[in-house]
């Protein structure tokens, strides 16, 4: 499957998740009387269609857009608790759909989290003005950009760090680690296969890699397997 076709099934998928939620929410609130929760609706819906519009026209970078989507989403507050939260998972979505394949390798969440009250003043400077004629996005923006920057300089220093490691592997390890980065898992059966080394060596071989910090074990006995720590 080519890389568009992934991207276009993954940019699919992700906007009928967010129109589902939509639906799902506004249909678990009575609808009589319940006012807050037709507004509600209505916000969203109307940040779903501002989304999918500028994508289409490509005026704007992909990283502004996702930018106002993920504050505005927090300034409509959705659910009662968790914004927070799944603005991140929306976050990673959306960076996903715009091909900015790195997003899963490091944590813009840790980012955050060590930035809160840059985080919070940024936000609140952005929300107060954005059901305004003339809404502020700069503060929002820079600091959106600036928590994307860092996480880019931490994944490259955790690249750095890994091809330090791999170096001073022996060959036995390096391809046990290959196996289970491309597999997900590896178990010492797979390892035997895959090397033709014996079974104690490769044992302390991956007793190592797991002393090291480079696998985790799983399980125990006939069943136990490893995967990247």
């Amino acid at each position: 499957m080519s890389r568009n076709l992934r991207m276009r099934k993954l940019f699919a998928a992700g906007n009928a998740v967010i129109e589902d939620t939509i639906r799902r929410t506004a249909a678990a609130f009575p609808r009589n009387g319940c006012k807050w929760v037709c507004f509600w609706s209505c916000l969203m819906t109307e940040l779903v269609a501002w989304v999918n519009q500028e994508r289409e026209r490509a005026r704007l970078h992909p990283l502004l857009i996702i930018a106002r989507c993920v504050v505005v989403f927090l300034e409509i507050q959705p659910f009662q608790d968790g914004n927070g939260r799944l603005s991140r998972v929306l976050t990673t979505l959306l960076l996903l759909q715009a091909g900015y394949a790195y997003v899963p390798y490091s944590s813009l969440e840790s980012v955050i989290e060590q930035s809160k009250e840059a985080y919070y003043l940024a936000l609140r400077q952005t929300q107060d003005t954005i059901r305004t004629e003339a809404p502020n996005w700069q503060p929002w923006l820079m600091f959106f950009l600036r928590s994307l920057a860092e996480q880019v300089r931490r994944l490259e220093k955790k690249v750095e760090r890994e091809k330090i490691v791999l170096a001073a592997m022996p060959e036995l390890q390096l391809q046990i680690v290959e196996f289970a980065r491309e597999h997900g898992r590896v178990t010492i059966g797979e390892a035997i296969k895959l090397t033709g080394a014996s079974r104690n060596t490769l044992k302390q071989h991956f007793r190592a890699l797991v002393e090291r910090g480079t696998l985790d074990q799983h399980g125990s006995g006939r069943g136990v397997w490893y995967g990247l720590h």
